[in-house]
């Protein structure tokens, strides 16, 4: 790994199914997440994807790259657009530093709303 390297993308799917498990595994039960009445009743369109389950994505996609020595050292995510039901969301990956076996990689996920996540996540690939 070298920094300028880019990351294939992945493209990820955003269904109802998705957005709830997601909130539901990490017992995150604010009704924006599950009901899209409620959501709607507060300015939403549709339900939207937790920032929990964002991270876990953001962290899938930088170990399913580096394979199964890769070890997150450091994720910080921002949100931007949401993540509605029905939508996809492509991430895609810059490496921009490396120091011996740790890299810094730009992560931003992208959906039809713009830019979803944006971050850098700093991965340990042991040898």
């Amino acid at each position: 790994m070298k920094p300028g390297d880019e990351l294939p993308p992945l493209s990820i799917p955003i269904t109802r199914t998705l957005i709830v498990a997601g909130a539901l595994a990490s017992r995150d039960y604010q009704d924006v997440h599950h009901d899209a009445e409620l959501a709607r009743e507060k300015g939403s369109p549709d339900i939207f994807m937790n920032i929990l389950t964002t991270n876990g994505l953001v962290g899938r996609y930088i170990t399913d790259h580096f394979g199964p020595r890769a070890v997150l050292r450091k994720v910080a995510i921002r949100l931007g657009a949401p993540n509605h039901p029905g939508d996809t969301m492509v991430l895609t990956g810059t490496v921009t530093e490396v120091d011996g076996d740790t890299a810094s990689v730009r992560v931003v996920g992208a959906n039809g709303l713009g830019h979803h996540v944006t971050g850098t996540v700093t991965v340990e690939v042991t040898r």
